[in-house]
């Protein structure tokens, strides 16, 4: 997926919308800044997700972080290549590295363009 191309939320996550299934990882920047990548914790397939709420966990040597859904459905499907190979996360996070999809019926309009979260990791930083 090119980046240019998803939504992103505050907390550093991404969306990829098609066909009502919404394809969410992290960006690259949150992996820039948690480093080395050492748990991630992810739901089931059928668990329901609230958007802005946490779905689930990644940590690294540095911190623990919630990951933090940016729509509200129930998850369809889990990267379950990322059980074996957490490096996937920062090798590819727009492609191989993506880790739950869910169907739902939400625009992701309040969500950020690709143009407003690179302004915000600018200032931010």
């Amino acid at each position: 997926m090119n980046p240019k191309d998803l939504k992103y939320t505050e907390t550093h996550e991404w969306a990829h919308v098609e066909d009502g299934i919404v394809t969410i990882g992290i960006t690259a920047h949150a992996i820039e800044q948690l480093s080395d990548l050492v748990f991630l914790n992810l739901p089931d397939v059928g668990e329901p997700v609230t958007a802005g709420e946490s779905f689930g966990e990644i940590e690294s040597v540095k911190a623990v972080s919630d990951l933090k859904s940016p729509c509200t459905g129930a998850v369809v499907e889990v990267n379950d290549a990322l059980e074996d190979d957490l490096s996937l996360v920062g090798a590819d996070p727009y492609g191989d590295g993506w880790m739950i999809r869910v169907r739902s019926s939400d625009a992701l309009d309040a969500l950020m363009s690709a143009s407003e979260y690179a302004r915000t990791i600018t200032e931010g930083a």
